[in-house]
């Protein structure tokens, strides 16, 4: 994925979302580039949640279950 920035050398949040992604992605022990670790639902569901929390970081409260 190619650096999409701002006009001012800053990532888009889209960009944060995706790299946010694959932390989440490892931290889980789900393989983004392998058939079957990671399955459609989880990596659309995720990256939405990554997309709204890199958005809004108050969005997500301690405690407070993940965006479905």
């Amino acid at each position: 994925m190619a650096d999409a920035a701002d006009g001012h050398g800053s990532p888009s949040p889209e960009e944060v979302a995706y790299k946010l992604l694959y932390l989440v992605a490892w931290s889980e022990n789900k393989d983004l580039d392998a058939w079957g670790k990671a399955d459609r639902k989880w990596i659309l569901d995720t990256y939405a949640e990554c997309l709204q929390t890199v958005r809004d970081p108050n969005v997500r409260k301690a405690g407070q279950p993940p965006v479905s």
